[in-house]
């Protein structure tokens, strides 16, 4: 049997999404009949962890914009039978490296026709990251046939604090008795199950096939509260963000006012306008029960969130 190759293609800022990316592969690397080939993104120009504030606000106009950054460039003849991309969220969008990464010649000529897993880690809003997401692949005629999302394990208003915090010191320990921040690791470590799916799959050739190969592993769960937040924040992130990249590039200090005044207009929204939204859409989410039901559906494919072969690869 010939061996099947796999590309794994990730960016992670804080090393959490690089021990994601190693769970979910490791079934695979221990198998002879599989060779894995790890790729990581590098920007010839680094993004800072832990963030300082100014940084980190003044980033999100090009990350919502899908501008890409200058990255290090990638040297491989293989060709290769799947590939797995794992990626953080940035402002509703896949992380600027990512988007580069995606845009690069090297990934238009890797990427074509052949079968994508997508891999997210992120706090809990990736529904119109993934959107995005799928056009860009579509832009390279590659196939996505599996989504899998790993979410910070603790509530909206714990991450609300918690993931901030860690981004901006670098400490995601527990603090006032909430949860710490991060993925949890429980979760990490059982995300082998998705490898031990995909080796299955692999030596029965089922790749080929360009259907799910994680389906019925609980591989991704839409909150269906979260989904008409996300449109709104998006709309938001695009005005401002065209506003702000009019005044000049990252960095320029004529866009530092108006990045802070966002900043401040972002914070007001939320402590006002959010809590007032999520009362109504609560309202709205069960008079449209069956429309809403159709859009979590929808935001769950490829792999969708049935659990019926947990069983089978624990």
């Amino acid at each position: 049997m010939n061996q099947k190759k796999v590309l794994v293609v990730s960016y992670s800022q804080t090393g959490q999404l690089t021990k994601v990316v190693n769970n979910f592969t490791k079934p695979l690397l221990e198998d002879e009949s599989i060779q894995i080939v790890y790729k990581n993104i590098k920007p010839k120009k680094s993004y800072p962890f832990p963030w300082d504030l100014m940084t980190f606000m003044d980033t999100f106009p090009e990350s919502v914009h899908l501008v890409a950054c200058e990255i290090e460039d990638f040297e491989d003849d293989n060709d290769y039978d799947l590939i797995i991309l794992s990626y953080q969220v940035w402002f509703l969008s896949p992380s600027i490296p990512v988007t580069s990464f995606l845009k690069s010649d090297w990934a238009k000529k890797k990427f074509a026709n052949k079968p994508v897993i997508t891999l997210i880690g992120c706090r809990n809003m990736w529904i119109m990251a993934q959107e995005k997401m799928k056009q860009l692949l579509i832009d390279l005629n590659a196939n996505l046939i599996d989504n899998v999302v790993l979410i910070d394990k603790g509530n909206s208003l714990e991450t609300f604090i918690t993931t901030p915090r860690w981004m901006l010191t670098g400490k995601k320990n527990s603090i006032l008795g909430l949860s710490t921040a991060g993925i949890d690791e429980n979760e990490i470590v059982k995300s082998q199950r998705f490898g031990k799916a995909l080796l299955n799959a692999l030596k029965n050739n089922k790749e080929k096939e360009n259907k799910s190969l994680l389906w019925g592993l609980k591989a991704v769960e839409v909150n269906a509260k979260l989904i008409k937040s996300e449109k709104i924040a998006t709309k938001s992130f695009l005005i401002w963000g065209s506003l702000i990249r009019k005044l000049g590039k990252p960095g320029s200090l004529k866009r530092k006012p108006i990045v802070m005044l966002y900043l401040v207009f972002l914070l007001f929204m939320i402590i006002t306008v959010v809590p007032i939204n999520m009362i109504i859409q609560s309202i709205l989410r069960i008079v449209n029960e069956k429309s809403v039901k159709k859009q979590k559906e929808f935001y769950e494919l490829p792999s969708g969130s049935s659990e019926e072969r947990m069983k089978d690869f624990q």
